[in-house]
């Protein structure tokens, strides 16, 4: 069945045609090609890989850039597509994010023209995978600690270090990866099979089952100047590219959301007890309804604002922050509230509610945690900084 979308304050009328006709493309390519396969993906615990080139011919993968094969769509137009690939599981949309925001976005901004030349095209069509390697195993909300190192070898670098959760890392042909050297922080391009370069998956999830989760270790990775990303210089670089990815989360977890509304507005109508009545009659039942559905339209009004002010070039890393914090926020909640309107059959798999519940714990944390985001917010309204 097709979805029907959430549309409450009729969300729609603020939206373009084109932006329409975009996300519809993204929808329809949702319903036919992922919603029949991601079940078993999230229960198998693998990616469906077959969908990457898919995605690649559909524009969907670095779509928000230009050049190179991209689709140069507005942020809007990106922020509705990751809004449906996230409706059908964060797995998907944390690859599509990896690959066009942490990915071809740094190689984008700060590479040379031959690296953009070589790799962008390839990561936009989705013959070529990248991952992007920031956190390490004793450093996530704290990049600047990282103890991954880069040191000069005559004309070469030696990298040696460790990376972990790491989206994409097994399989990636292209790691964006970021080490500490005598010039400060640097972006480094490591292709797969490099030797001194190992990618290991990650088990035991509970999580984000449908996505590849690795380790990156790099001892005496040997690599040549070409391979530095020349205008990356500093931290700024690489938490410019988490602005990116934060962006699209902001707008992701509302599909997750709307599947879940849709779910248990679906369920509670078919579902009769007590005197052989919809239990979406009962008082209980609607005021929850009324409570999802009222977060859902406030996180699409601050997603498309914030992507208007992203169009505009307005739009700040801190604004990012509330817009992350908020929408994975009210989206963790709708998917409990609507698997309580499903009782026991909200834990089972025949339903999305429990795997979007699961999966959304993770998105909470990682791109930045939700106390990291309270305190961005806490400094640009108050001009002090908290983080120690």
């Amino acid at each position: 069945m097709a979805f029907r979308g959430v549309d409450y304050i009729n969300f729609d009328s603020c939206l373009s045609e084109q932006e329409l006709l975009v996300r519809q493309t993204a929808r329809r390519f949702v319903d036919d090609q992922v919603i029949p396969v991601i079940r078993d993906s999230w229960r198998d615990g693998t990616f469906p890989s077959h969908l990457i080139r898919p995605m690649g011919e559909l524009g969907f993968l670095g779509a928000n850039l230009d050049g190179y094969g991209c689709a140069g769509m507005s942020n809007v137009e990106y922020g509705l597509i990751m809004q449906e690939l996230e409706r059908a599981d964060s797995g998907l949309r944390s690859f599509v994010s990896v690959q066009g925001a942490l990915v071809m976005y740094p190689i984008f901004t700060y590479g040379s023209e031959e690296q953009k030349q070589r790799w962008l095209p390839r990561l936009q069509s989705g013959e070529a995978i990248g991952c992007f390697g920031l956190t390490e195993p004793n450093f996530g909300s704290n990049p600047a600690g990282m103890t991954t190192r880069a040191r000069r070898d005559g004309e070469d670098w030696i990298l040696n270090g460790e990376k972990t959760w790491i989206t994409n890392g097994s399989v990636a042909d292209i790691a964006v990866v970021w080490a500490r050297t005598d010039e400060g922080v640097r972006g480094f391009l490591i292709e797969r099979g490099t030797p001194g370069f190992q990618a290991s998956d990650l088990h035991g999830k509970v999580s984000m089952r449908a996505s590849v989760t690795s380790s990156l270790s790099l001892s005496d990775c040997r690599l040549p100047s070409s391979a530095m990303l020349p205008a990356a210089k500093g931290l700024k670089a690489p938490l410019s590219c988490l602005t990116q990815a934060r962006f699209g989360i902001g707008w992701g977890v509302i599909g997750a959301a709307m599947d879940c509304f849709e779910t248990a507005r679906t369920y509670s109508v078919v579902r009769k007890q007590f005197d052989d009545k919809p239990i979406a009659s009962h008082q209980l039942v609607q005021e929850k309804l009324a409570d999802v559905i009222t977060e859902i339209t406030k996180a699409q009004l601050l997603a498309l604002h914030c992507g208007r002010l992203k169009d505009q070039g307005k739009l700040t890393p801190a604004h990012v922050s509330m817009l992350k914090r908020n929408n994975v926020a009210i989206a963790l909640e709708a998917a409990r509230q609507c698997r309580d309107l499903l009782g026991a059959n909200g834990i089972m798999d025949e339903y999305p509610i429990m795997r979007h519940l699961c999966n959304l714990e993770t998105v909470k944390t990682y791109e930045g945690t939700d106390h990291i985001h309270a305190l961005v917010i806490g400094e640009a309204v108050t001009g002090i900084s908290a983080y120690r």
